[in-house]
């Protein structure tokens, strides 16, 4: 739709549907090489991902799986969208209609024998109505029947392949060991063949084997929980974020806790309804990208002003990346740097000025660094115009921390309240107009009417970002549910950025404003050659109602620090631009957790340019968008 042309290699176990897919193209006059299709195993799909002419790769599958694709594709230039495994939690509130809730719960856990990434087999119940519909469950499970795929009486086709079939039971007999009951029960079961009867598991913990990872199989786990709070929690508790369900008749429930959940899909009082018309990902190490609505068409395109990148890795600088601090300027007395001695006239004689102290600016707090070693800012002269502070791992620590412990209550503003504080941080950044610009001259060695500019567009930005608070929440998708399909662009989370030397003051602005503004609690690390622009804002910050750990700036070696955030698994995005060598190993480092990252792969661009220092695709990267579906039918037949 897009204008691709596109390569697909199906899964292994199921490639005739997609050869039967391609002669359908065919018959209705598709031209010849816009769809082909191949088939292989594993390893050809990976060679098929690693071409250099391939320009995206899309992929459904095994998070591990994913993880590899994500490291043998770093550096490359390409756009990945990934759409993995997932251990979907099914809430059941007291208030819910618990017939529905059986014949939805089937549904969701035993609708293609399990195999559905988006499968409901995590069932969190509340207290009270847990036994009842338990036993309701497991008087259902009597009457399924299993058998031929092909039979329409089958209620539980086969397992995939012999492997999987080992798998799933490997899975349950560690639940056995591990203590908790399993009930497996149902109409009719062949006695030979690739078939797996229904499973029930019952009595487990929340760190159980069973419960955590994904089983890929007719394998249903149950939980229970008293209050909506410790439902979340339990349905959050779990390193995958790709869908769940909310079944109760209390429609204020339903939905604060099919926001509160970390899904890409919530479905209230179903489960696994799908439309083309409205994307379906999810989150974590569930992958990300979309599949689906205008969300989807995002990861078929590019910036018109972008052509591909194709970077030139050097490996032997990749293998040390960021493993020390690039090298400060040496003492002033082994070298011709001119020493930084500024001082102030008073009383008509020049005094020494008060130096600055060196500070981090972590939780809304000037804060001294863990360690007591500061970089020299130079002049293009090679004078000595400043110091900042060295940051280390343990400051990117305590840095991701405070952004986490703020994230919670910044994601819940109103929006108009973050369009006013942004507002209020370009009206400050205005007063001190003068002061940043000859900062900037300083540093940079450019033209005073040069560098005012770089201030006046980077208030124009702040502006520009504050209007977009309340302008990019979501829409509501017509799709074919009878009832109301909304999506809701939820921020990210934590996000590490780490800013490049052009433009200091403009490209921080242009990277920290819509991820501020779209809800996300940042990390940001300024430019290392010219990173006084940074320290300048931290009395801007603090004068502009800001809160706490919503931006925390790490100064130091740009490489350095980059290497911890992309390393740290409490970071849910990593924006790097720096060199080729540094976005590859972002991307690579970002697969431990499937984090969503966005590099430049070592190219500058033009930040004084809407076209590439502003505009959707900023938006695209702040946000992860989730879609809520709400179904109807009292008053009127569906």
């Amino acid at each position: 739709a897009m204008g691709n042309t596109v390569v697909l290699k199906p899964a292994t176990y199921t490639r005739l549907s997609a050869l039967l897919f391609a002669e359908i193209c065919a018959e209705a006059g598709l031209p010849p090489g816009v769809f082909n299709v191949v088939t292989g195993d594993g390893q050809f799909g990976s060679t098929l991902a690693n071409h250099s002419d391939v320009d995206k790769v899309g992929f459904t599958g095994s998070t591990e799986i994913g993880q590899t694709l994500r490291r043998s594709t770093a550096g490359s230039g390409k756009k990945l969208s990934l759409e993995l495994g997932g251990k979907s939690p099914v809430v059941v509130y007291n208030t819910a209609d618990l017939d529905a809730v059986v014949e939805g719960v089937v549904d969701a856990i035993f609708f293609n024998q399990g195999q559905v990434c988006s499968a409901g087999s995590r069932l969190l119940v509340q207290e009270d109505i847990h036994d009842q519909l338990v036993a309701k469950i497991k008087e259902r499970m009597t009457h399924l029947r299993v058998g031929n795929n092909l039979d329409k009486s089958t209620d539980i086709g086969a397992i995939v392949d012999p492997s999987q079939k080992r798998s799933i039971d490997k899975y349950v007999q560690i639940a056995r060991q591990e203590g908790a009951e399993v009930y497996q029960e149902c109409a009719c079961i062949p006695s030979d063949g690739c078939f797996y009867p229904p499973t029930l598991i019952t009595k487990v913990q929340p760190v159980s084997t069973c419960v955590q990872e994904e089983i890929f199989g007719p394998v249903l786990t149950v939980l229970p929980f008293r209050t909506s709070k410790e439902a979340i929690a339990l349905a959050n508790n779990t390193n995958y974020g790709l869908a769940s369900s909310v079944w109760t008749e209390n429609i204020n429930v339903a939905l604060e806790t099919a926001i509160s959940i970390k899904a890409g899909s919530c479905w209230i009082n179903c489960h696994n309804v799908f439309d083309a018309a409205a994307g379906f990902g999810g989150y974590r190490e569930s992958g990300f990208g979309r599949d689906g609505g205008k969300e989807g068409l995002f990861e078929y395109v590019k910036p018109i002003w972008q052509t591909r990148p194709r970077p030139l890795v050097n490996e032997q600088l990749l293998k040390s990346f960021g493993n020390v601090v690039s090298p400060r300027p040496l003492n002033p007395a082994h070298n011709e740097i001119q020493v930084y001695e500024p001082s102030v006239e008073m009383n008509s004689i020049a005094a020494p000025s008060i130096d600055r102290t060196l500070k981090m600016y972590i939780g809304g707090v000037q804060c001294r660094p863990d360690a007591p070693y500061a970089r020299p800012v130079l002049s293009p002269g090679g004078k000595t115009i400043g110091q900042v502070s060295e940051g280390n791992r343990k400051d990117i620590r305590d840095a991701v921390e405070a952004a986490h412990q703020a994230a919670p209550g910044w994601g819940k503003r109103a929006a108009h309240n973050r369009a006013q504080i942004v507002y209020y941080i370009a009206e400050n950044l205005e007063l001190r107009r003068g002061e940043v610009a000859q900062r900037i001259v300083a540093m940079t060695g450019r033209s005073l009417d040069d560098c005012l500019k770089e201030v006046d567009l980077s208030i124009q930005r702040l502006f520009y970002w504050g209007a977009y608070a309340d302008k990019y929440g979501g829409v509501v998708q017509e799709t074919t549910l009878y009832g109301c399909t909304v999506r809701i662009n939820e921020p990210m989370g934590v996000v590490g950025i780490a800013c490049p030397d052009d433009y200091p003051l403009l490209s921080f602005v242009s990277l920290f404003s819509p991820a501020v503004i779209r809800g996300n609690t940042i990390v940001i690390i300024p430019s290392e050659a010219h990173p006084l622009s940074a320290s300048d804002l931290y009395q801007v910050f603090d004068t502009s109602d800001l809160p706490g750990g919503v931006v925390n700036i790490i100064t130091g070696c740009r490489d350095h620090l980059s290497k911890y955030l992309a390393e740290h698994q409490d970071v849910n995005a990593m924006w790097y631009f720096g060199s080729a060598e540094g976005s590859k190993f972002v991307e690579h480092a970002s697969a431990f957790n499937v984090k969503r990252t966005w590099v430049n792969y070592g190219l500058s661009r033009d930040w004084t340019d809407p076209q590439q220092g502003q505009g959707e695709e900023f938006l695209y990267h702040s946000i992860q968008a989730k879609n809520i579906w709400l179904p109807m039918g009292d008053i009127f037949a569906n």
